[in-house]
């Protein structure tokens, strides 16, 4: 068996051989004392289950589950997973069971496309050699000496010339070699950030536990597909609230699988127009007296102008706004439906229900706010939220967090691992940040003048044009050399992942150097110079991962790392040697102890719902096996047992007291109990809000809830708005959260590209209305960028609105400038806005039938195979 692995980790394999070699290996591992003869299957199946073992493995992507993984482990290599059954399922109790990614993980780690060895472009030399071959060069397989040497002499040498401003990135080994720019803004979360922090204290961010979603008579999803997007329980969640009485409306412009599932009422809505919808409902319930006045003058300031902050213009409230009393312009559910598609009738039934059921639920994703302008769907969805006054109440929310932790999860963390012991080196060149891929996330401090770095959405442009905006400095000169990805994980493939992939690979083409490292050829280490192979989480100690509130799973080492990948401990210490950094300063403390203090540091809650306790028993035979620094401690679960089963659960009941009311002191006493705001209260007219955006240089909005048309919306689908005469791009692009990938990763699976094609959704009359055909090729182009991908038409979707699953690996035809695989951010544009937050939920395209050769489904491809 061991010769056999070393013979498959040495070899060269096509897909076709690397699938003969892993079922030669199941029959090896199966028959060991049979030598080379062929052995029945059962009888090679039952050998292969007495030479396995189940490892917890867990998940690691950026998905927001973390469910329990397990894998069957024979000699190193996982043969079969399987999720949670460590206890019965029960609504109150459930399973912590992974999805489709999370179970084909080991096709992921064990692929052929793993990358094996260390690696450079054939045509890279220090200072970028022919940098125009970046994304179609050959590679040069070297030894780790040899990659580690070029690797640091190239830092030193972009460090000597142009100094630590000239590099983009982030890690420990950076953080200690002087700093670098950092990529600041927001991502998944849109623009949340700032109107939580302002006009709610953050009380809006996350809801209430998860037992308590079963007192609501109506839950509103704005935005949410948690079938698709969150995978674990979230939607099992769901259904116990529906099997309770709960009545379900989603707003959306697509019939989606949540609300099929769910048997929910739909509100269709175009992309980019959620603003001017609820400020129709608002308009209504304004007209009908159905707000909550009461907890309008005892919770908030800024609706009406009797009840505004100390300063405030009167004639800036939210109310007289809403009737057209200054603008002339009545928000009617008239003004509003010409604007978002939704039936005028279908918005008078939405108002009526939201404004006269009690307790509610107001929940929204975060995918309205991923647009331009998007703070306006922030200020208005909180606004209508705490008009209907469903807040701080048993079975009532208004709030925002679509991560599976708050997707049907809320309230108190029931259990949490401990700290891993490690600190975090300061980047010297973005102060208060340490290091990370995700370093800049949600920068919340416009007005500081002493950070150096920019929006995500100004990467490239900074590198093409040599400046940035450093918000309240204006714009700011650079010179950027070098980009930095040596990182954690196997996240931030920003290459591929941020909105212009096109100006990206430009820009990408114009620096000396690009450093990552990674377990496949992803996009970003596609368009690199030297590339190192990482491990995957599979191959390193362990660590704890959380999910909800209620669980934690284990991480347990799986196999040794597969033929030359190195954790990026491993290379920051070997690279520090080069510079001279000791490996005392790097990492003080072992990977093994990191873990072990995690474990250790483990706190459960105890069953009055305030005081916490030790998780994990740990005895001086378990310090001693593990060879780490520790004292014996008693908790509730041994630490062998803990390490087997694989995660620790809380095991809830309704009327326990566990469970959580957000915003119940504040909405009982609000006097008593103020907010972090300005005002103390929830705050409808919010002008620090208004005054911070505007700081960071990007764009303006009102105190209070407007719409204003944002770019690439529904308005800049025509030539002239006013006669309704189409442009040149006359669709939307709403770009999904979809099953085959967490973002980008997992898009190599084969197996998951077969069970989930990448296909191009439109409406059905509109692809007849234009002569297109199911599963033809078409062309789709943006201002921006084009791809190509076979159609699905369907009238589940809005007509006017097309989607496509973001996240898909862009493989790029140089001739043509068409993207072959689907990747959104060839048709998305990085349009700089409010707190830096990525504008990519929508966009405008074009679709035609493409006249080129019709296109292979890509469960077809061949993989991305490196030596």
């Amino acid at each position: 068996m061991a010769s056999l692995m070393k013979q498959a980790l040495d070899k060269k394999f096509s897909r076709k051989a690397f699938i003969g070699w892993s079922a030669a290996l199941t029959t090896a591992a199966a028959a060991p004392a049979y030598g080379l003869k062929k052995i029945d299957s059962k009888v090679a199946a039952e050998k292969l289950e007495e030479e396995g073992r189940w490892v917890s493995a867990s998940c690691w992507h950026n998905c927001g589950g973390r469910c329990l993984n397990k894998g069957f482990v024979v000699d190193g290599v996982v043969t079969k997973q399987k999720t949670d059954d460590t206890h019965e399922d029960s609504p109150d109790y459930p399973q912590q069971r992974g999805c489709a990614r999370g179970r084909s993980q080991r096709h992921q780690v064990f692929g052929v496309d793993r990358l094996k060895y260390p690696m450079k472009r054939k045509h890279w030399e220090p200072g970028g050699g022919k940098k125009e071959l970046r994304g179609k060069d050959e590679w040069v397989r070297l030894e780790w000496d040899e990659a580690l040497d070029l690797v640091a002499d190239e830092l030193k040498r972009v460090k000597e010339n142009y100094g630590n401003k000239s590099i983009i990135g982030a890690s420990r080994l950076i953080n200690h070699y002087g700093g670098a720019l950092v990529r600041w803004g927001s991502s998944s979360s849109g623009a949340w950030g700032k109107p939580q922090q302002h006009m709610a204290a953050n009380l809006s961010w996350g809801g209430s536990d998860r037992l308590d979603w079963r007192n609501s008579k109506l839950i509103v999803m704005w935005g949410s597909n948690p079938a698709w997007s969150n995978g674990g329980n979230p939607q099992y969640n769901l259904m116990q609230a529906k099997k309770a009485g709960a009545k379900f409306i989603f707003v959306d412009p697509f019939i989606n699988p949540s609300v099929r599932s769910l048997d929910a009422e739909f509100i269709p809505c175009r992309p980019g127009t959620d603003t001017a919808l609820l400020l129709a409902l608002a308009y209504y319930m304004i007209e009908n007296d159905l707000q909550d006045q009461d907890f309008l003058d005892r919770c908030t300031v800024g609706f009406d102008k009797d009840n505004m902050p100390e300063g405030a213009d009167p004639k800036e409230n939210f109310k007289d706004y809403v009737l057209g009393t200054y603008d002339g312009v009545p928000k009617t559910p008239e003004w509003a439906s010409e604007i978002c598609g939704t039936p005028v009738e279908k918005i008078r039934f939405f108002a009526q229900e939201i404004g006269t059921t009690k307790p509610m639920i107001f929940q929204s994703s975060f995918a309205p706010a991923r647009t331009h302008r998007g703070q306006q769907f922030c200020q208005a969805f909180l606004t209508v939220g705490w008009m209907t006054g469903n807040v701080g109440k048993p079975g009532a929310g208004v709030f925002t967090l679509n991560y599976a932790r708050n997707q049907s999860y809320g309230g108190k963390t029931l259990v949490m691992p401990g700290g891993r012991g490690l600190e975090s080196p300061e980047n010297p060149l973005f102060p208060g940040l340490t290091f990370g891929a995700y370093d800049g996330y949600r920068f919340a401090a416009p007005t500081r003048t002493d950070f150096h770095g920019m929006a995500y959405t100004e990467t490239y442009d900074a590198i093409l044009n040599g400046e940035y905006t450093a918000t309240v400095r204006g714009k700011v000169p650079c010179d950027i050399r070098m980009i930095w990805k040596v990182r954690p994980g196997s996240g931030d493939n920003f290459l591929n992942q941020s909105s212009d992939i096109p100006k990206g690979i430009k820009a990408f083409r114009k620096l000396d150097s690009i450093i990552t490292n990674d377990i496949v050829l992803s996009t970003i280490s596609k368009y690199a110079d030297i590339v190192l192979p990482a491990t995957t989480e599979w191959e390193k100690e362990g660590r704890i991962n959380t999910g909800n509130p209620e669980a934690i799973f284990i991480a347990n080492k799986v196999t040794e790392p597969l033929f030359e990948a190195r954790t990026e401990e491993w290379m920051e210490v070997e690279l520090g040697k080069r510079l001279g950094i000791s490996e005392e300063t790097l990492f003080p403390i072992s990977d093994k102890q990191q873990f072990f203090n995690s474990l250790a540091g483990s706190q459960v809650i105890q069953d009055n719902g305030e005081d916490y306790e030790p998780l994990v028993t740990i005895t001086k035979e378990d310090i001693d096996e593990w060879g780490v620094e520790g004292e014996p401690q008693q908790g509730r679960i041994d630490l062998s047992e803990l390490l087997e089963k694989g995660s620790y659960q809380v095991k809830r009941s309704p009327g326990d007291n566990l469970g959580d009311i957000k915003g119940k002191a504040y909405v009982d006493d609000p006097e008593g109990n103020p907010l972090d705001t300005e005002t103390g209260k929830l705050e409808i007219h919010c002008q620090i809000l208004a005054d911070e955006i505007a700081a960071y240089g990007f764009t303006t909005i009102a105190p209070i809830a407007k719409y204003e048309p944002p770019l690439e919306g529904y308005e800049d689908t025509f030539e002239n708005y006013e006669t309704k005469e189409k442009g040149e791009f006359p669709f939307q692009l709403v770009t999904l959260h979809y099953p085959r990938r967490s973002h980008s990763v997992f898009d190599n699976v084969p197996q998951l590209r077969e069970a989930f094609p990448q296909d191009f959704v439109m409406n059905k009359r509109d692809a007849d209305e234009r002569g297109l055909k199911d599963g033809e090729t078409v062309l789709i182009r943006s201002r921006h960028g084009k791809v190509i991908r076979n159609l699905f038409t369907t009238e589940t979707l809005m007509p006017g609105v097309v989607t496509l699953g973001e996240g898909a690996w862009v493989d790029l035809d140089e001739e043509t400038g068409i993207d072959r695989a689907g990747a959104t951010n060839m048709l998305n544009g990085a349009h700089n806005s409010g707190q830096g937050e990525e504008p990519w939920n929508t966009c405008n395209v074009t679709v035609e039938k493409y006249d080129g050769p019709p296109l292979k489904a890509d469960k077809y491809w061949e993989q991305r195979v490196i030596f």
